[in-house]
């Protein structure tokens, strides 16, 4: 088959368009025709290198996937039904997965991250019980951008914040896959939502997601103006996770007993933590990592309804992994960038 891959650490360029081969399927598992698969900011740092993190030379990276079943080593899985993937995989027997915490199981691994080849590829195993699938209205492009960002912002506003209709949230980076995920999921429950970006462009169109006002983070210091756009009270949840060049506004922006819920560090690992407004505000900080498969199911049906909606910056084709990589370095995006295979 036909994949992108990379043999080395570095930039853009040391990804390959070239052969690989064919999975070879486990019992439990259906290979499938990959057909789109959405970029995220873990390509980039596998990519780039993680310390401490090896990762299998040459590997294939690719999280969002959606595409057709071609073969399955399960009687019950159709071949030709179009699925997109659950991109968290855990073992199925530990007590957290037996508990619905399946995202908490001791095995639990990333598509596309580690030890699993992911959608970068022509074609991509995963186990069965991974296979999501789609109605025919929903094209495998927007399938593709759907399950990890909003799967992620779903278990932190959800289940980790627990929000509450009529709260007020902050989601910083609006033009981000989480981001632009995060607002249309609160809007939806009844939150009045804050949302910041960093060009008036990506600002309106926070807005025609549901932001109900908007915050220039290049321009205008996001916590003053949080306090000033809720009559200095504060917003009841924060959804960071850009990391160290916001953690201190992002604290500084919550109410009283605010909940601020975090997922990524893409500027950095250290925040600093104020103790006496933490315990004075009685304030209280959630980590949150991807999501269940009874969440993303759980989510999945507001969008085969039609009321959530990924938004798609621009599709690339497979071969030219490196421009798609290069444009979500940059930032320019708003929304999720697509491969196209």
């Amino acid at each position: 088959m036909k994949a992108v891959r990379f043999h080395q650490h570095g930039g853009p360029e040391v990804l390959r368009y070239e052969e690989a081969p064919d999975p070879d399927l486990a019992p439990g598992e259906a290979l499938v025709r990959v057909r789109a698969c959405a970029l995220n900011h873990l390509d980039l740092w596998q990519r780039r290198g993680l310390p401490r993190m090896m990762i299998p030379m040459p590997h294939i990276s690719g999280s969002d996937v959606a595409g057709e079943v071609v073969a399955a080593t399960a009687p019950d899985v159709a071949v030709g039904r179009r699925v997109m993937l659950q991109p968290g995989v855990s073992c199925g027997r530990c007590e957290a997965c037996l508990s619905g915490r399946d995202n908490e199981c001791p095995c639990y691994e990333v598509l596309g991250y580690l030890n699993r080849p992911g959608g970068y590829a022509e074609y991509v195993k995963v186990p069965v019980q991974n296979l999501v699938s789609i109605p025919a209205e929903i094209d495998f492009v927007h399938a593709a951008a759907f399950p990890l960002t909003f799967l992620t912002a779903w278990h932190m506003l959800m289940t980790c914040a627990e929000l509450k209709r009529g709260e007020d949230v902050l989601v910083l980076a609006a033009g981000s896959g989480v981001g632009q995920a995060a607002i249309q999921i609160a809007f939806l429950h009844g939150a009045r939502v804050f949302a910041t970006a960093g060009s008036d462009e990506k600002l309106e169109r926070a807005r025609a997601l549901g932001a109900y006002d908007v915050i220039h983070h290049h321009q205008q210091d996001v916590a003053d103006e949080i306090r000033r756009m809720t009559n200095n009270r504060g917003v009841d949840v924060v959804i960071e996770h850009v990391g160290e060049a916001t953690w201190a506004k992002s604290m500084r922006s919550l109410a009283r007993g605010g909940r601020l819920v975090t997922c990524g560090a893409t500027t950095g690992a250290n925040g600093a933590l104020n103790l006496q407004a933490l315990f004075a505000k009685q304030l209280t900080i959630h980590g949150s990592y991807m999501g269940t498969k009874g969440e993303l199911m759980r989510a999945a049906r507001y969008f085969f309804a039609g009321q959530l909606k990924p938004v798609i910056d621009r599709t690339f084709p497979l071969e030219q992994a490196a421009l798609a990589q290069r444009r979500l370095e940059e930032s320019g995006q708003f929304g999720k960038i697509v491969l196209e295979v």
